[in-house]
């Protein structure tokens, strides 16, 4: 437990915090306790995860129930795909606007906000009749994707930058576990309990009644319980002048024109994208793969999306460990092992007849997805930290412009030519870690850390201040601000 002296100038809202901070990143967590709920650091990591999960759940909920939307509504598999890729590319635009949103005004109101209005049209899609309102409905449904961005730069604000990675690949991971459970409590417990008492038809068109009425409770209630930051939230820390004024627009800018944004971008849509187009190709996979009956499908879909449990937080704390290490080379070396060997098994799994062995080389490959995601983000707030938000947003959309890349190769292509595509893609992403080259770390090949960046990771005096900074208004955004 850290306090702070009851005699200093600085205004803060806790004087008292239950885990190990440093005053020197903002009172930014050392440690990560799970098993605290306490205000503020714990209680925002907390919050970040369950929201996040909650949204991913709200996201795919239909997914494992599309076998009985498509013989109700006459779809065809591609305009099933259809449905597929507007669910993930709703969710795009937002996460480049939720970015810069995030460093002008935290990331508990937009949380709350967004979890909120994706659980509207989640309530809806029972009501579509056709697949123009299918896939509209869905499109307004994966806006609650963008989640991720809040959830990401929630815990950046929180934990310092020696466990961020950890931090972030856990809230990450958890959340993305939403995907697994959605494809089991929807697809072998919701959907079958409902059928008890209606037709198959009635079921799938009201049981997304249910994730949506927890996600606009929760929706409501985090905003309430939480805090944006160590010290207090934005609007507070604003007023007693303890946080100057940021510009969204300076922000995005600064983040947009970093060439590792857009390199860290790609890479992450071969591992998120990945992973959502799984969400929503597995089920139906599966079952006419392997002739399977819809529950039995959605069961064994979900294990894909239970990896996140362990696999992205795994990813996170690899990465840490190896930044103790060997500092940015470090991380850049597990990115590219996670991403190659997250490629080459999407080959063999593609290849694999056995169901036994498809669900066995399905863990394995899932296993590396997650763990690229976690070593993603546990780049991500070295980059620029005065833009954290807005790169954060922008490799966060990478995620599912790569879902609706692969959604389209599925969509026009058989399984087995459209796993090649991807697993291509994949092992390309892998290469792009040789041209990563942050200012003050070493690459994966070239350059050096500086004096400072090795005294920070090997924690030996001399390690330079890392206080977090923002970005600073620039005029325009001055004048708006005052209009």
């Amino acid at each position: 437990m850290s306090e702070v002296q009851s005699g200093q100038a600085e205004i803060k809202k806790y004087r008292t915090y239950y885990v190990e901070i440093d005053p020197n990143q903002d009172d930014k967590a050392t440690e990560i306790k799970l098993l605290s709920f306490k205000r503020p650091h714990m209680r925002a990591f907390h919050c970040s995860w369950v929201c996040f999960f909650t949204a991913f759940f709200i996201w795919f909920a239909i997914a494992p129930l599309l076998p009985e939307v498509k013989e109700t509504l006459g779809l065809s598999k591609q305009q099933v795909w259809t449905s597929n890729i507007c669910s993930v590319a709703g969710t795009i635009f937002m996460r480049f606007v939720n970015g810069p949103l995030c460093d002008k005004y935290g990331a508990r109101i937009l949380m709350g906000a967004m979890l909120f209005l994706a659980s509207i049209p989640c309530s809806l899609i029972g009501l579509a009749q056709n697949s123009a309102q299918f896939c509209v409905v869905r499109f307004f449904i994966g806006l609650g994707g963008s989640t991720f961005v809040m959830c990401q730069y929630w815990s950046s604000r929180m934990f310092t930058k020696e466990v961020v990675g950890t931090a972030n690949a856990l809230v990450g991971g958890w959340g993305n576990l939403g995907g697994g459970v959605t494809q089991l409590i929807m697809g072998s417990v919701l959907f079958p309990l409902f059928k008890t008492g209606m037709s198959a038809e009635q079921a799938w068109r009201t049981v997304c009644i249910v994730p949506a009425a927890v996600g606009m409770f929760l929706g409501i209630l985090v905003t309430k319980i939480s805090d944006d930051a160590p010290k207090g939230n934005y609007s507070e820390m604003k007023k007693n002048g303890t946080m100057p004024e940021v510009s969204a627009a300076a922000s995005f800018r600064t983040g947009s024109l970093n060439l590792n944004t857009w390199l860290l971008f790609i890479q992450y849509a071969c591992c998120f994208g990945v992973e959502l187009t799984m969400n929503n190709a597995a089920a139906s996979y599966f079952k006419s793969t392997f002739e399977l009956t819809t529950e039995s499908a959605a069961a064994i879909a979900s294990i894909f999306g239970w990896m996140n449990l362990f696999a992205r937080g795994l990813g996170g704390y690899l990465s840490d460990k190896a930044n103790a290490k060997m500092g940015m080379r470090g991380r850049l070396i597990v990115q590219t092992i996670c991403l190659v060997a997250e490629g080459v098994l999407v080959f063999v799994f593609a290849n694999t007849p056995q169901l036994w062995a498809a669900i066995l080389v399905m863990v394995l490959f899932s296993t590396f997805v997650q763990a690229a995601e976690g070593s993603t983000y546990g780049i991500v707030p070295y980059v620029n930290p005065p833009a954290t938000g807005s790169i954060a947003g922008i490799v966060g959309a990478g995620g599912n412009t790569g879902a609706v890349c692969f959604g389209l190769g599925f969509r026009q292509l058989d399984a087995k030519p459209a796993f090649y595509l991807m697993g291509g893609c994949i092992v390309a992403s892998g290469v792009l870690s040789l041209f990563i080259c942050i200012k003050g770390h070493a690459g994966l090949v070239t350059g050096h850390d500086s004096p400072e960046v090795v005294a920070a990771y090997k924690k030996t005096a001399g390690a330079a201040s890392t206080t977090i900074q923002v970005p600073e208004p620039d005029a325009e955004a001055a004048e708006e601000a005052e209009k």
